[in-house]
């Protein structure tokens, strides 16, 4: 007979179960709904406002920062002056045509390609036979009269053989404010322009522009200098030329200011209005 204690004993008994064994089975991977779809992108930032356009002034139609409007008294002239600015002449900054006319009583801007006569662009009447306007051909320097800045030269380009009666009895000035190919196209494009005496400058100094506008021949004046540089000497007022060339330089000392100046500009390869100046 078997004993029952010895039995038991020989017995295998179960083992306790591990602490791992005990850990409860990875629940599978969630499945995405398919009616929750995919998750929603993150909201980008707001965009920033643009800045507010800086106030431009009513007369020279420049930012306020670059005005000298508040500092022009106008000058009372005799020889009239009119400026035709061709449509597509963008430069608001650096342009002088609607400052030039704001310091004169005698003076007329005006916008466009093209006028029936010099009285429609004038806005009174107006004989264009004692007016000059300032050529836009080539002169040689060389033939210009020693000793004068502006002379009146033939359709050739030959300077009149009495400069003092040719520039006697002028009633006023036409100056074309653009490129010069601008500058070019308003001239054939108003062909009462013909009638008028041609005017050329010989400026003994270049323009005040200096490197902030590279004209593409050293001659080359602003409108502003033109017209000043004319007036001051039908006139016979050399404070002319001062007062103009004065304010031109307080706007050019708040462009580079302003920081818009930094860099110098880079030639107008269009080319802008020539004026030739006599060399030495």
């Amino acid at each position: 007979m078997t004993d029952p204690d010895t039995d038991d004993a020989d017995k295998t008994q179960p083992t306790a179960p591990r602490p791992e064994d005990a850990r409860p089975a990875p629940a599978p991977p969630a499945q995405a709904s398919a009616a929750e779809g995919p998750p929603a992108p993150a909201q980008a930032a707001p965009a920033a406002a643009p800045p507010e356009p800086e106030p431009v002034c009513p007369h020279c139609r420049k930012p306020l920062s670059l005005c000298v409007c508040e500092g022009v008294e106008p000058i009372e002239n005799r020889v009239a002056l009119l400026i035709l600015q061709h449509p597509q002449e963008q430069d608001k900054l650096l342009g002088t045509a609607r400052l030039a006319a704001r310091h004169f009583t005698n003076a007329v801007f005006k916008v466009g390609l093209s006028w029936p006569s010099l009285e429609k662009a004038l806005g009174r009447p107006a004989d264009p036979r004692r007016w000059a306007i300032l050529h836009l051909g080539s002169v040689d320097p060389a033939t210009l009269p020693r000793g004068r800045d502006i002379a009146v030269v033939d359709s050739k380009g030959i300077p009149a053989p009495d400069q003092d009666t040719a520039l006697k009895g002028i009633d006023g000035i036409v100056v074309f404010d653009g490129t010069w190919s601008q500058a070019k196209t308003l001239w054939w494009r108003n062909p009462w322009v013909l009638k008028g005496k041609r005017l050329v400058l010989a400026p003994t100094k270049p323009s005040l522009y200096g490197r902030l506008r590279r004209e593409p021949r050293r001659e080359g004046l602003s409108t502003l200098e033109a017209a000043a540089l004319v007036l001051s000497r039908l006139e016979k007022q050399p404070e002319i030329e001062t007062r103009l060339l004065d304010s031109f330089g307080r706007m050019l000392d708040r462009y580079r200011d302003s920081g818009l100046g930094a860099a110098p500009a880079k030639p107008d390869r269009r080319g802008r209005r020539p004026f030739r100046r006599r060399k030495s």
